[in-house]
C-alpha cells in the first residue's frame, strides 16, 4: 500500500524537554512534514529549536493552567487548521522518539480498517536499566496486542473520529486519553494495539518523589474519570478508585490501629490484618512473574512497587475530591 504523507500530520507536545525534544522532532522529520509543537511554558530553547527546523509552534497561554488535553487539543486545532487534508494525526509526547517504520505501519491499519479510530504500538524505555522507576515504566508499557480499551499519550488517531467526540476533555488532568477512548468506544469506534515497536520513551526517573508523584496522578485520574463515567455499564475506574481506597486507605490505617491495640484485640486479628497486604503482594507477583512473564528478579521490585503505589494512589484520589469540593482548578501533578 502505498504511503500518503499528504493525509498525515504529527503533533508534539512537551515543556523544558531540551535534548529529548530535538531527537523526538528529528525523528518525526524524516517521515513526515506537517508538524506541530505547542509548548507549554518552556524556559529552555524548545519553541526556537522547533522554529528553527520549520516545525509550527504553538505557545500556548500561560494564564490558563496547562494539561496535556489542552495542549493536545490546540495542537490538532492548529495542525487541521494548517492542513485541513489532514486525516491521521501521529500524536506524540516531547519525551519519545518514533520508531522507524511505525507511521507507515499504523497508516497502513487505519486505513484497512475503517472502524479503528487509534491504533497504538509498543512504547519502550530507552534506559530501562537506569533506575528502577525507568524500570517499571517500561514494563507498565507492555501491554496486550489486539483491541483495547484505551492508549497512551503516543498514538496514530483518525482525525475524523477525534473531532466526532471533541477530541480530549481540557477539565481531565490525567488519564485524559483513556478517558477519550472511553468516549470514542461509546461511539462504537476501535482502539487497537499492534504488535509493533511504535515509539521509545526517555523516562529520567531516579528519585523516588517522581515515582510517588506520578503514582498520585494515577489516584486523581482514576477517581476524576470513576466520578465522569462510573455510572457507565463498565463501571469506568470505579475498580481502581475501590481498591486504592481499601489498600492505600482502609488497610494502612487498621495496621496503624493494630500496632496501638495489641493489648486490647485478639491476636488472632492483628495478625490477620498484617497478612492482607502481604497477600496482595503475593497475588500482584503472581501477575508479574507468570502473567507478564518477567523474570523473577524483576517482578518481586515491580509487585512491591504496585503494591506501595496504593498509598500515593490514595492521596491522589482524595486529592481530586478534596478539589472538586472546594471547586478549585485542577491543575496537573507533576512529577519530573
Amino acid at each position: 500500500m502505498n504511503f500518503d504523507t499528504d493525509l498525515i500530520g504529527a503533533v508534539v507536545i512537551g515543556r523544558n524537554e531540551g535534548e529529548r525534544l530535538k531527537a523526538c522532532l528529528n525523528s518525526l522529520k524524516s517521515k513526515i512534514t506537517k508538524i506541530v509543537y505547542v509548548d507549554s511554558g518552556s524556559t529552555d530553547d524548545s519553541a526556537a529549536f522547533s522554529k528553527s527546523i520549520n516545525v509550527d509552534v504553538v505557545d500556548l497561554d500561560t494564564s490558563i493552567p496547562f494539561s496535556a488535553a489542552r495542549a493536545r487539543n490546540e495542537g490538532l486545532q492548529q495542525l487541521t487548521s494548517l492542513y485541513p487534508e489532514i486525516k491521521f494525526v501521529q500524536f506524540v509526547d516531547g519525551d519519545c522518539q518514533i520508531a522507524d517504520d511505525w507511521i507507515e505501519f499504523a497508516y497502513q491499519s487505519l486505513v484497512e480498517n475503517p472502524e479503528r479510530a487509534i491504533v497504538c504500538g509498543q512504547r519502550m524505555e530507552k534506559f530501562p536499566n537506569a533506575s528502577l522507576y525507568n524500570l517499571f515504566c517500561d514494563i507498565e508499557w507492555n501491554t496486550p496486542v489486539g483491541e483495547a480499551g484505551a492508549c497512551g499519550g503516543d498514538f496514530l488517531g483518525r482525525v475524523e473520529a477525534l473531532q466526532a467526540v471533541g477530541g480530549f476533555n481540557p477539565s481531565v488532568i490525567a488519564g485524559e486519553e483513556p478517558e477519550m477512548c472511553f468516549r470514542l468506544r461509546e461511539q462504537g469506534w476501535k482502539v487497537f494495539r499492534l504488535d509493533h515497536a511504535m515509539t521509545h520513551h526517555d523516562a529520567q526517573m531516579h528519585r523516588f518523589k517522581q515515582w510517588w508523584m506520578r503514582a498520585k496522578r494515577c489516584g486523581h485520574a482514576y477517581a476524576q474519570g470513576a466520578d465522569m463515567h462510573g455510572d457507565s455499564p463498565e463501571q469506568y475506574y470505579r475498580r481502581e478508585v475501590k481498591s486504592a481506597i481499601v489498600w492505600g486507605g482502609v488497610i494502612p490505617a487498621l495496621l496503624l490501629v493494630s500496632l496501638v491495640s495489641t493489648l486490647l484485640v485478639p491476636f488472632w486479628w492483628v495478625l490477620g490484618v498484617w497478612l492482607l497486604p502481604c497477600l496482595l503482594f503475593l497475588k500482584v507477583l503472581k501477575y508479574a512473574w507468570r502473567g507478564k512473564r518477567l523474570p523473577f528478579s524483576k517482578a518481586l521490585p515491580y509487585a512491591a512497587s504496585l503494591v506501595i503505589a496504593k498509598l500515593p494512589e490514595f492521596s491522589g484520589v482524595l486529592e481530586y475530591y478534596s478539589r472538586k469540593r472546594k471547586k478549585t482548578a485542577f491543575s496537573i501533578i507533576e512529577y519530573k
